[in-house]
């Protein structure tokens, strides 16, 4: 599944996933502030401000801080760019592998992709607080907002919803592809030892149908978990900065980041809540896909032999197959009854938490929806799990499917729910 496509996979992510936390610490603790130094931001109209001079106006603070602000942006990038580079490049050169193109490059590509649409929507939010402020002074005061500075607002948000809707077109045509490849490491893999696994029980399907699933479900399982941590590191900050300027909590009152201990609590409550409720799943979807392999068998074997597929047998094949989904359709009820109650509550989360700032007339209309919208982004990072159950349930499933399949290649026994004795047809 994975050798097939990746240079000793379980070392590329092991190490992938110390070295972006090395790398996020590193910025946060010292390189943040290494770009004076060594941007070449300087070069296309990104460089650093001069210092302001003692006792400067307001509207000289507020020119020196976005100056600042795109400078440091612009360093940031520099930085992902490089740390992103040696990364691949050190594994380029440590493991050669025939796949290396797209499964390292590629990977990076993807990676590279997500994280600008995460700073596209960081974007957007921050838009939507101007906007909403500019709302709320027109709706105060007749005329007091020009129609050019309105559609103004508005095209600026176009511009960044073009740049989203291109770059997310291409990333999703790139990802496609990406899939393709990994689909066809595992079939060269599988039929280059055809005569061997030609005897083993459901040696198609595995080829054809599981390893087409496995790497779509992988590659979109991914994206949505590199998304999902990038977007944490974007408006986690955000969402602490914007906690101070909010009042106290219902109950619990002052608490330093106070939405982004919120968005966490309920968060992880409704994670471990999703999981205790769907433990059962991933085992039923395996018992599925093997009555499946077992009707649809009878079924091809009948083609050509017609002592074979008779009524009496295709009927209790399908029987089984039948029980296996009635037990799936009875454990979904209380899954998804539970999962949309849960998601259904948190559209209120972030304005219960509002309410005392609401109340008292604390902020304003486009901090409020700032503060929404930056609260949603990260509980939806931090409910990843939740949002994306069902998907990795059928991960698990065909994960099962294929293990099983190589250690019958490697002549390995099979382990837990894989040694069940399969239903046979009543004779």
């Amino acid at each position: 599944m994975f050798h097939s496509f990746f240079p000793q996979p379980r070392l590329f992510f092991l190490s992938f996933a110390a070295y972006a936390v090395a790398c996020v610490v590193l910025w946060f603790l010292a390189a943040n502030g290494w770009g004076e130094l060594v941007s070449l931001g300087g070069l296309v109209g990104f460089g650093y401000p001069e210092a302001l001079a003692e006792g400067a106006d307001e509207a000289a603070q507020a020119a020196f801080a976005d100056a600042q602000g795109y400078a440091l942006n612009f360093w940031f990038y520099q930085y992902f760019f490089i740390v992103t580079g040696l990364f691949i490049g050190g594994w380029a050169r440590y493991s050669p592998h025939p796949w290396a193109r797209w499964s390292v490059f590629g990977s990076a590509a993807i990676l590279i992709g997500t994280w600008i649409t995460v700073q596209l929507n960081v974007m957007i939010n921050n838009w939507f607080g101007t906007f909403y402020d500019l709302i709320q002074k027109a709706l105060a005061e007749p005329n007091s907002i020009s129609l050019t500075e309105y559609y103004g607002v508005l095209g600026e948000f176009l511009i960044i919803a073009l740049a989203y809707v291109v770059l997310f077109t291409i990333l999703h045509f790139f990802s496609q592809h990406f899939v393709f490849r990994w689909r066809t490491a595992m079939n060269d893999y599988y039929t280059s030892i055809w005569p061997k696994v030609r005897k083993i029980e459901g040696a198609s399907q595995r080829i054809q149908e599981d390893t087409q699933r496995f790497a779509s479900i992988m590659e979109t399982l991914g994206t949505a978990f590199i998304d999902s941590v990038m977007t944490l590191i974007a408006f986690l900050p955000l969402l602490w900065a914007l906690s101070a300027q909010i009042g106290p909590l219902p109950v619990v009152g002052d608490v330093p980041g106070s939405l982004v201990w919120v968005a966490l609590i309920w968060s992880l409550g409704g994670t471990l809540l999703l999981v205790l409720v769907g433990i059962k799943l991933p085992g039923i979807y395996f018992r599925i896909q093997r009555e499946e392999a077992a009707y649809r068998k009878e079924l091809v074997i009948g083609e050509d032999n017609v002592s074979r597929a008779e009524l009496q047998t295709l009927g209790s094949l399908f029987h089984n197959v039948r029980l296996q989904y009635f037990t799936l359709y009875f454990h979904y009820l209380y899954f998804n009854a539970t999962r949309i109650v849960y998601l259904q509550i948190s559209v209120l989360v972030p304005y219960v938490a509002l309410a005392p700032s609401i109340i008292a007339a604390g902020i304003t209309l486009g901090l409020m929806q700032q503060v929404v919208r930056a609260f949603n982004q990260v509980e939806n990072s931090f409910q990843f799990l939740v949002r994306s159950w069902s998907t990795i349930v059928e991960l698990l499933s065909i994960h099962k499917r294929l293990a099983a399949f190589e250690r019958a290649i490697r002549d390995q026994p099979l382990e837990g729910i894989e040694r069940e004795a399969m239903t046979t047809p009543a004779q």
